[in-house]
């Protein structure tokens, strides 16, 4: 059975019938952290999102989340508030390289040349790895392979797995924009700060 519908004013003007595609916008802000319109259904959500954009980020800020919009895609982005929201994401150690990792990557390629998209191989992702922390053991094709769907389930990245488990490497990974919202480095300056953290066997890990 349906729970009723909000009573605070604004949410009076939702029409009846758009009700049921809103709450899949919140569902898929809260489970994924993002909402990316570019194709299909989400590409309704997207547009219906924009069109509530307003009630959405008030139904959202006791949450201590921010509902952000990119200027230049489709997407609707979640920032939690540092030290006020309890849902934000945390990383282990491993998990953190790989992020850090995927985000110079997305970097290089956008200064390199405009693009809509980076896509690289897992086998790139790996070699990036070894060349930024090449101090410490990189992962497993298992870890690799676990960290990037739990990328994939935060809308970081999409991931089309080669047929051939052989041939891992050859898995073709999409980095999306919304990670350079996640980690949002001013520069490659700023992000090599961050990495040094990590360059030494014994760091700790931590929390994004």
């Amino acid at each position: 059975m349906p729970l009723p519908w909000p009573t605070f004013s604004t949410w009076h003007r939702i029409r009846e019938d758009e009700r049921a595609a809103l709450s899949d916008v919140l569902t898929e802000l809260l489970a994924h952290g993002a909402l990316i319109g570019d194709a299909g259904h989400h590409r309704e959500l997207y547009l219906l999102a924009r069109e509530y954009q307003p009630e959405l980020a008030e139904y959202l800020a006791p949450l201590h989340l921010t509902l952000l919009a990119d200027p230049d895609r489709p997407i609707f982005l979640l920032r939690p508030v540092p030290g006020d929201c309890g849902l934000l994401a945390r990383f282990n150690k491993a998990e953190t390289l790989l992020v850090l990792t995927l985000w110079r990557i997305y970097h290089d390629e956008r200064m390199a040349q405009v693009a809509e998209s980076v896509i690289v191989t897992t086998g790139d992702i790996w070699r990036r790895l070894k060349l930024y922390f090449e101090a410490i053991e990189p992962p497993s094709v298992a870890q690799l392979r676990e960290m990037l769907g739990k990328l994939r389930g935060r809308r970081l990245v999409r991931v089309q797995w080669h047929d051939d488990a052989a041939q891992f490497g050859e898995s073709h990974v999409e980095i999306l924009p919304t990670l350079a919202h996640v980690i949002p480095f001013e520069s490659a300056d700023a992000w090599q700060q961050q990495v040094a953290i990590y360059q030494q066997p014994a760091a700790e890990e931590i929390a994004q």
